[in-house]
């Protein structure tokens, strides 16, 4: 999907506006696993999620290579959303955003902070998107995917990050929102020419990632339940399956389905399989 230089060209597209993220081990959640655990702290961003490094790789490039676009559009539960208003802003275009309704009024506000034009329509994530292909062709606007290369090359920054910041990581679990994070985190593994194992986190009641991996192919679901609205998406993105199901062909990448993401706990139970003592995995 993409070169270590193509990530290393978006690394001073994406620090123009994000400084490099910490990880960290933390000594309770290391001695709860038994293994030397990382956090990569991609909170710490402007908008407190991983998301905005794509955002501005893609809208960067767009403006570059397509100057008369006016405008983009994209449906979201939140930070993709966020991503691309804090992009277009910077870069001087007019954001639509189409959430569901009911999202999160938090992301909401933080959303039109940024400049979007906020929209709502449908229940869900997928229902949001189709109404956000119609405005695009209404108004003559872009209509910024969530899975797209620039995106992918974009958030694999973080993963750049990690790889050159701590050396032989054992496995690394990466959740699946759409499939952008966890096709960077393998990507740069394997430009880097790492062992590390990846392992995707989904939902329980968001688990279309897990049965299309089983499956093959893709699978839709008929609703996608979890608050972790990020990781509620009923139809995968037939391209991030295939990455995750290629680099299962050289190493172990597995779907993971708890109730609900404990990473936001202090203890950080989700799924996480306790390797022996000295062995480094990171989130």
């Amino acid at each position: 999907m993409f070169t270590l230089g193509d990530v290393e060209a978006a690394l001073p597209i994406v620090r123009a506006a994000v400084p490099p993220t910490p990880q960290y081990a933390w000594p309770l959640l290391c001695a709860r696993v038994g293994a030397e655990v990382f956090v990569k702290h991609e909170n710490h961003t402007p908008i407190g999620a991983f998301k905005l490094r794509g955002g501005l790789f893609y809208v960067e490039r767009l403006k570059r290579e397509r100057p008369h676009i006016k405008g983009i559009v994209s449906a979201t539960r939140g930070n993709h959303g966020q991503s691309l208003a804090f992009a277009a802003q910077r870069a001087g275009l007019a954001a639509a955003i189409v959430v569901p309704h009911g999202n999160s009024a938090e992301k909401n506000a933080a959303m039109r902070s940024f400049g979007a034009e906020l929209i709502e329509h449908g229940r869900d994530f997928d229902e949001a998107k189709d109404h956000a292909a119609e405005i695009a062709g209404q108004r003559g606007y872009e209509f910024a995917p969530s899975y797209h290369r620039d995106l992918v090359i974009g958030v694999a920054t973080y993963a750049h990050e990690l790889f050159t910041a701590i050396a032989d990581i054992d496995t690394v679990y990466v959740p699946i929102g759409l499939g952008s994070g966890i096709s960077g985190v393998i990507g740069v593994r394997d430009a880097l020419g790492l062992k590390t194992k990846v392992v995707g986190v989904v939902a329980q009641r968001a688990n279309a990632y897990a049965l299309s991996f089983a499956a093959g192919h893709v699978v839709a679901t008929n609703s996608a339940l979890t608050f972790a609205d990020g990781m509620a998406v009923r139809v995968p993105d037939e391209a991030a399956l295939a990455v995750i199901r290629r680099a299962d062909a050289r190493t172990r990448a597995d779907a993971r389905a708890p109730d609900r993401p404990r990473a936001v706990r202090t203890e950080y139970r989700s799924r996480v399989d306790a390797r022996p003592a000295g062995g480094r995995n990171a989130r």
